[in-house]
């Protein structure tokens, strides 16, 4: 029940975060082009605290809080782009209600330009707290450095039959820079049965080995049974951690995240082309899960009170701005209901001169709600099976 009310507390606090910080972005991005707006909630359901600023927005937290919204004066439509007869309509109501200087108040009545930038202004908040947290994060604990040089090369495997030897350095993946084994570990890890072409120092010169990592699976105390590519190569003892001074902070962070782009995009990628198994989809279930563990492994280990408070700290930072990361991404693809899909319309509005037919845009907000709840569904399915929770439920009744 403890490491429950963790995991919960955990998960709550991290998207929480996260979805605010999101919705922040489309916020203050509306402000700046003078959108009138009505409520910001940080989270959904009936509201616990509210209040009214001078700009006249309502903010609230309210009952639920795994998510929030903001919402824009006039936006009924569910696809929040309405088309030129509902414009037309919604023009005359608001001239008459509030007078011609109210229109262009509104978001629908902005250039293409503008609502382009508030759609895509969610995103770039979450990218923007994962580069300030992930520098933050170098500059305060610092990045591991573990030695790229071989310690042992398992016989039998991928990395034996490719003629690793002990003692090898591993510069470059498919000319992709190594900085430490976590690097060659999470590159491999995405690349089961796709050759990589490695660039390693033998003895004072640059050799090249081709190797194709093995899909495997394995039991992980945080992610649970998780299939990924394996090489059969362990690391030479050896390593630190490395800071950023303050001047290279920022750029060191950029670059995480946008490795961090780079492999989820190539994830998604091999899955949409059946190289990877779907299985390993995870969800809301698997979020809290992650954190849980985390935060878990934290308090079972420190050694007293300072070490728990560095620990959660660290963890927690680290969560932010990895789940931060990937909710930005997942958020561009241009499935109607996320900002991608809206970027999508917004891009068809640009070029036809013209908002999509109504029928249209209600057609693929349901599709896309339907791919949305399809794929949670399927997530939380894959969860409960990578956790064994179905085989503990039936151990209940045997």
């Amino acid at each position: 029940m403890i490491g429950f009310l963790i995991m919960l507390v955990s998960l709550v606090f991290v998207l929480s975060v996260v979805v605010t910080v999101h919705e922040l972005g489309h916020y203050w991005a509306a402000r700046a082009c003078g959108v009138a707006i009505e409520r910001f909630s940080i989270g959904f359901g009936a509201p616990l605290i509210s209040w009214r600023d001078k700009h006249g927005v309502e903010w609230c937290v309210a009952s639920l809080p795994l998510g929030g919204y903001v919402r824009f004066a006039g936006d009924e439509n569910a696809a929040s782009v309405p088309d030129q007869n509902d414009l037309d309509a919604m023009r005359n109501e608001i001239r008459r209600r509030e007078g011609d200087d109210a229109v262009n108040r509104y978001f629908h009545f902005k250039p293409v330009w503008q609502r382009a930038f508030i759609a895509v202004a969610g995103p770039m908040a979450n990218f923007i707290l994962a580069i300030l947290v992930f520098a933050v994060i170098l500059v305060s604990f610092g990045a591991q450095k573990t030695s790229t040089t071989v310690g042992e090369v398992v016989a039998g495997t991928p990395a034996a039959v490719a003629g690793f030897k002990p003692g090898d350095v591993i510069l470059q993946a498919d000319n992709r820079k190594i900085r430490s084994f976590q690097d060659i570990q999470g590159y491999v890890a995405l690349r089961a049965n796709m050759p990589i072409d490695f660039s390693v120092e033998r003895e004072g010169r640059t050799v090249h080995l081709t190797a194709t990592p093995r899909l495997v699976e394995r039991q992980n105390e945080i992610s649970g049974r998780v299939k990924i590519g394996e090489l059969g190569l362990r690391s030479a003892p050896g390593g630190r951690f490395e800071r950023s001074s303050l001047l290279s902070a920022i750029p060191d962070a950029t670059v995480e995240v946008w490795d961090m782009i780079r492999t989820i995009a190539f994830y998604l990628g091999r899955l949409l082309m059946g190289q990877l198994p779907a299985d390993q989809i995870s969800g809301i279930i698997g979020i809290g899960h992650t954190a849980g563990a985390v935060t878990n492994g934290v308090v079972e280990q420190a050694p007293n009170g300072k070490a728990l408070a560095i620990g959660l700290l660290y963890s927690q930072f680290w969560l932010i701005a990895s789940l931060s990361v990937s909710i930005g991404f997942m958020n561009l693809l241009p499935i109607p209901v996320l900002d991608g899909g809206h970027l999508l319309m917004y891009a068809y509005e640009a070029v036809a001169k013209r908002p999509l037919r109504a029928e249209f845009q209600a057609a693929g907000f349901r599709a896309g709600l339907a791919l949305i709840l399809g794929f949670m569904l399927f997530a939380a399915w894959n969860d409960l099976n990578r956790y064994d929770v179905f085989k503990f439920i039936g151990g209940l009744f045997t």
